[in-house]
């Protein structure tokens, strides 16, 4: 199972501003891949081979296809053409400009108030330079202004994790991936299993002289509903019959 990579009502696009490290822009691409993004755009990165460069290429990690789609641009009206909702990042609080609110909130309120009406918005995050951050005059143009909420005693965090909070964010509002389970299901044994699997232990207590044929009791039964309420999958039936199978057999060792 896949989610989307793009919500109908939204059109993502991600814009770093004055890039200095090469490494950043593949750390940036790595993100957005694995958020299922591909729309990124460099405005005035240091490096005009950037997308080419090695320590990009080995930071992306795999990432080629969303480097190979980027565009460099000389400007920021370049970066937004067709983007209609923009998000500002930025640590540093300002004492003027739009809104700062965390990504979550935020971007529950853009979602829900998303109508057929309205038609799909582009929208567009946009990260400032690694030494300086973003320009007041960028942040101003912009909708609202995101802030991950840190430590406050240390907010500091790299291009690349940044990119990534964010787009992890924008796809939860979107509509998640599912988490994808690292081994199969256990498959529950049967009613069947379970009665052979009683069996077999019956005879190997029986044989270890833990229960007396003649006077059984309700040992089986309580352990029928022990098991029963335990719900067994098949590799613990398995695992129960091979422990009934080694008891049989050192009793009949013993006998010998």
């Amino acid at each position: 199972m896949q989610a989307p990579t793009e919500s109908p009502a939204f059109r993502t696009r991600f814009v770093l501003i004055q890039t200095s490290h090469a490494g950043n822009v593949g750390a940036a691409a790595r993100a957005m891949k694995v958020m299922g993004f591909d729309d990124l755009v460099l405005v005035q990165p240091r490096w005009a081979n950037v997308l080419r460069r090695q320590e990009t290429i080995e930071r992306a990690s795999g990432a080629n296809d969303v480097l190979d789609k980027a565009r460099i641009v000389e400007t920021l009206d370049e970066a937004l053409d067709g983007m209609t909702h923009l998000c500002a990042t930025a640590m540093t609080p300002r004492d003027f400009g739009p809104p700062t609110r965390a990504p979550r909130e935020h971007f529950a309120q853009l979602v829900q108030s998303a109508t057929p009406e309205t038609g799909a918005q582009g929208v567009a995050f946009l990260f400032g330079s690694e030494r300086f951050g973003m320009r007041n005059e960028d942040v101003y143009r912009c909708h609202t202004c995101l802030s991950i909420p840190t430590n406050p005693q240390f907010g500091s965090l790299n291009l690349g994790a940044a990119l990534q909070v964010i787009a992890y964010e924008w796809r939860q509002a979107l509509g998640a991936y599912p988490v994808q389970e690292a081994t199969a299901p256990p498959v529950r044994a049967d009613a069947a299993q379970v009665a052979g699997m009683l069996a077999h232990l019956e005879q190997a207590l029986v044989a270890v002289d833990f229960l007396d044929p003649a006077a059984p009791k309700k040992l089986m039964p309580r352990l029928n509903a022990l098991f029963n309420r335990a719900g067994l999958t098949q590799e613990e039936i398995h695992i129960l019959r091979g422990v009934a199978k080694a008891m049989l057999e050192t009793a009949e060792k013993a006998r010998r």
